[in-house]
C-alpha cells in the first residue's frame, strides 16, 4: 500500500509548510510563505505538501497557469524541496506520486526551475537525474557568476583593483541602509529604463515589505560621494551565498570606481565568511545569449560559472519511473 500522499497548500499549513523549509536541505527564505505570499495576487498559488504516512517529507512551492504547473514563475530558483535526510529511492517514489497527482488534477506538464547547487547544503541531484530518465526538455541553461569565498587568495584581476583604487582617491564610502527609496528612485529605476525599458522586479513597496519581514536577508548597501548616492546593491544573505539582486550605478560609475570600490567592500570584508558571493546571470534572451561586458567585469572578481537548470517534463510520463531500478 501506497503511504505517500500529498495534499495542496492552505493557510492551515502555512506553521508546518515554514517549520520543513527552515530545515530542508535545499531551501532558503525564499521558500518562506511570507516570502512566496507577497505577491500571491499575481499567480495562482498550486503548492503541495508531501506526506509519508502523518510526516511532511517534501514541499513543492508552485503556481498553475494554464495546464501547467511552475516551481515557482514568481521566484529566482525552485524544484522539490527535500528533509535533509533523504535518499533517493524514496525522491524517486515522491517525483512518482507528485506526478501522478498532477496528471489526475488535470495538468499536462511540470516546469521546473532548479535551485543552484551552491544554495543547497546536501547534494541534491537526485532531480536532475530524474529529468533524464523522465525525457523532460532543458529548455533554458543559465549561467551564474559566482566567487569561492574559501578559494584563497581571491583573484581579482587589475581592471577591478584599478576601479577600487579610483573609489579610494574619490573618497567614496559604503554604508548599510534599511531604506531602499534613495537607490530605487535615484539610480535602480532611471538605469532600468534607460538602459532595457524594464521596472525592477521588486516595486519600492514591496522590497520595502519583504525587509520588514526579512531583516537580516534582505540588505541595502549604497556608495556616496559627498553624501549624495552614486551606486549600491541590493544583496539576499541566504546561509552559503550573498546574492547582489540588483545592481547599479550613475553615469560617473566608470569615472569613480564606484561599483568596484563597493563589491571589493563586500567581498573582502562584509561577506567574507560566507562560502560564495553570488553576481547572478549574465544571461538575455532565454539564457541563449550571454552580455559579454557584464560577464567579464563579474568575472574581474574571480567569479567563474555555475549553471541553473530549466526543465518541462509531461506529467504523463510518470510510468517511466517504474523501471528505475534493477
Amino acid at each position: 500500500m501506497n503511504d505517500i500522499h500529498i495534499v495542496r497548500y492552505n493557510v492551515s499549513n502555512y506553521r508546518a509548510w515554514n517549520q520543513f523549509v527552515a530545515k530542508a536541505k535545499n531551501a532558503t527564505f525564499l521558500f518562506q510563505r511570507d516570502f512566496m505570499d507577497y505577491h500571491n495576487n499575481r499567480f495562482q498559488d498550486f503548492s503541495l505538501l508531501v506526506y509519508k504516512k502523518n510526516k511532511l517529507i517534501a514541499v513543492l512551492p508552485a503556481n498553475a497557469l494554464g495546464d501547467e504547473i511552475y516551481s515557482h514563475q514568481g521566484l529566482t530558483y525552485g524544484g522539490l524541496i527535500l528533509q535533509k535526510e533523504i535518499k533517493f529511492e524514496k525522491v524517486l517514489a515522491i517525483f512518482t506520486e507528485l506526478l501522478k497527482y498532477l496528471s489526475l488534477a488535470g495538468f499536462k506538464s511540470l516546469v521546473l526551475k532548479q535551485i543552484p547547487v551552491i544554495y543547497t547544503s546536501v547534494f541534491t541531484e537526485e532531480i536532475g537525474y530524474l529529468m533524464f530518465i523522465l525525457k523532460a526538455e532543458l529548455f533554458r541553461k543559465d549561467t551564474l557568476s559566482v566567487i569561492d569565498l574559501k578559494d584563497s587568495p581571491l583573484q581579482i584581476s587589475s581592471n577591478r583593483l584599478e576601479g577600487y583604487r579610483r573609489g579610494i582617491k574619490h573618497d567614496l564610502v559604503v554604508k548599510e541602509d534599511d531604506d531602499f527609496e534613495l537607490f530605487w528612485n535615484s539610480i535602480l529605476i532611471k538605469n532600468l529604463k534607460d538602459k532595457h525599458n524594464a521596472k525592477p522586479v521588486h516595486s519600492l513597496s514591496e522590497i520595502g515589505l519583504l525587509k520588514k519581514r526579512f531583516p537580516n536577508n534582505i540588505r541595502q548597501f549604497n556608495v556616496y560621494d559627498d553624501d549624495q548616492i552614486v551606486a549600491g546593491t541590493t544583496v539576499f544573505e541566504t546561509e552559503f551565498v550573498a546574492h547582489s539582486q540588483y545592481i547599479s550605478g550613475n553615469e560617473n560609475k566608470s569615472k569613480q570606481g564606484s561599483l568596484d570600490f563597493l563589491h571589493h567592500h563586500l567581498i573582502k570584508d562584509v561577506f567574507k565568511e560566507k562560502k560564495y558571493f553570488d553576481f547572478g546571470t549574465s544571461n538575455e534572451n532565454n539564457g541563449l545569449h550571454v552580455n559579454k561586458g557584464l560577464l567579464f567585469w563579474k568575472e574581474g572578481f574571480g567569479a567563474r560559472t555555475v549553471t541553473q537548470n530549466f526543465y518541462k517534463v509531461s506529467v504523463n510520463n510518470y510510468p517511466l519511473l517504474n523501471n528505475v531500478f534493477i
